[in-house]
């Protein structure tokens, strides 16, 4: 039986932050919404939901970095374009960088809640 990622489920305290980020630096349309509860979005193939953390985890301190998770988007062309955009609307990306024998080049940039993800473009 073949299986195939449809959606990733991130726990987020604020939705409509990380909602509003999605939409407004990558165009990510919603397709399912409860307000400042949960929402998803279509990005390519699969759905990236926002979920609100359960209370208990609401008012623990924000530690920066913690997600061992990556978000992982592929462009077509225009990836130093795209890292310079996102640069100059505070966005927090690293460096482009290659790795030998892996025709990418990537780059990798925060959410606003310390969610990394990595922008990759294929040679």
């Amino acid at each position: 039986m073949p299986v195939s990622m449809s959606r990733l489920i991130l726990y987020v305290r604020d939705v409509e932050l990380l909602k509003s980020f999605y939409q407004t630096h990558f165009g990510f349309p919603v397709t399912e919404e409860i307000e400042s509860e949960w929402a998803v979005l279509k990005a390519g193939e699969i759905e990236i939901a926002f979920h609100r953390v359960g209370e208990p985890y609401r008012e623990r301190p924000h530690h920066p970095n913690t997600s061992n998770a990556k978000i992982v988007f592929s462009v077509e062309s225009g990836l130093s374009e795209l890292r310079e955009k996102l640069l100059s609307r505070g966005v927090r990306m690293r460096d482009l960088k290659r790795y030998d024998g892996f025709a990418q080049l990537m780059c990798d940039g925060e959410d606003p809640e310390g969610n990394v993800f990595q922008l990759s473009q294929a040679d």
